[in-house]
């Protein structure tokens, strides 16, 4: 008969194993605390306070309205997500990271679930494009040390390097829209979704125009070059500021209205960590986009309203937060560092009472550039 006693070694190395796994595992999460908390400092004395910069998305517009949970929502109940229920709204659209808006950017759609410029107890950020251009701390950090921008060409060396972040530019930038409003923006990396059942759970979301209005902007068959290139054209004739000037203009007269929708999928403990990877979209036939919340825009923000509205993943109920991570090479790593930015976004803020507003974006000034002067 078999004998299935442990012997002592076995014990020991097991005991062992088990005291080096959770060592190691403490190690790694402090280390990505400490990136991320090292990386919202440098935000802070490089960008946010002698520059009065955003980390990116500086090229922007803000508006407000509602917003309005659907009345019959197909989604899990959820005691946030109540049916019908009813938010002051604020929006920002913006275009990243190149201060002209007729350049090859992604545009991005941030919605706030409040009137006020920092609080609020929901805030969603989309950009344009179904998968990214990094996929944890550790991509993201090579992404901002490899960027070496001159005149409108800045990922070079790191597409080079990373041919899966090329693929990801390739179906996120957008050249020239007609709008931000009829473009499609994701969350892509996932986020909690505890509901009414107390089912864990995982959440996608993403935003489009109301009325389906076909999508602008998108470009195929893009060569490696044409993709590190986000010049504007030679021959171009719209202006640097022409879809903020269109988003206007489409305010004044009719406002705008956006469906908001919500991908859910149930947590499993053998769950791939590639349900994660936000360069991978969840199949739609099994986990498929169910409408989230109407919002309704209907007057757009000033300049300086624009500057104060900023966007926080810790403005969410904990059943609707950031997944943990566990190191800088987990997919939700991405999410845990925008977390802790906290610092840099209100470093930003106060900057503002130490050097007064940065003037709007200016017509007349360089093209295929990433910075303003700042100056009047």
């Amino acid at each position: 008969m078999a004998s299935f006693n442990t012997s002592p070694m076995t014990k020991r190395t097991s005991i062992g194993s088990f005291i080096w796994y959770m060592i190691t595992s403490a190690w790694d999460k402090m280390v990505l605390w400490f990136i991320s908390k090292m990386f919202a400092w440098a935000l802070v004395v490089t960008l946010s306070i002698p520059h009065r910069y955003r980390m990116s998305h500086n090229n922007g517009i803000a508006a407000k309205g509602k917003v309005r949970i659907v009345d019959h929502p197909a989604f899990p109940p959820h005691d946030f997500f109540q049916p019908g229920r009813t938010f002051p709204a604020r929006v920002r659209h913006a275009s990243a990271t190149f201060l002209d808006d007729a350049m090859n950017c992604i545009r991005s759609l941030s919605v706030k679930f409040s009137e006020h410029h920092m609080e609020s107890p929901f805030d969603m950020e989309m950009n344009t494009g179904p998968i990214n251009l990094f996929w944890s701390a550790r991509s993201f950090l090579q992404f901002a040390k490899l960027r070496k921008q001159k005149w409108g060409v800045e990922y070079h060396d790191y597409y080079r390097i990373y041919p899966q972040g090329l693929e990801g530019a390739k179906v996120s930038l957008r050249r020239n829209p007609t709008s931000f409003h009829n473009l499609r923006y994701h969350s892509l990396t996932p986020y909690l979704f505890i509901g009414k059942d107390g089912i864990k759970r995982y959440a996608k979301y993403r935003a489009m125009p109301f009325d389906k209005e076909p999508e602008t902007g998108i470009t195929t068959d893009l060569s490696d070059w044409d993709t590190c290139n986000q010049r504007v054209f030679p021959n171009e004739t719209r202006s640097r500021n022409y879809l903020k000037d269109e988003y206007k203009q489409r305010i004044e007269k009719e406002g705008a209205k956006y469906m908001m929708q919500i991908q859910t999928r149930i947590a499993a403990d053998d769950d791939s960590p590639e349900i994660f990877n936000n360069q991978i979209p969840w199949d739609e036939k099994i986990f498929p986009w169910q409408d989230l919340a109407v919002i309704e825009i209907e007057e757009v923000l000033s300049w300086k309203d624009t500057l104060m509205t900023s966007f926080s993943l810790n403005n969410m109920p904990k059943s609707l937060g950031f997944i943990p991570a566990k190191s800088i090479y987990d997919y939700n790593s991405l999410n845990y560092m925008r977390s802790h930015s906290e610092v840099a976004r209100k470093a930003r803020i106060f900057s503002y009472k130490l050097f007064g507003y940065p003037p709007e974006i200016p017509y007349d000034d360089n093209r295929n550039v990433s910075e303003w002067s700042g100056k009047e």
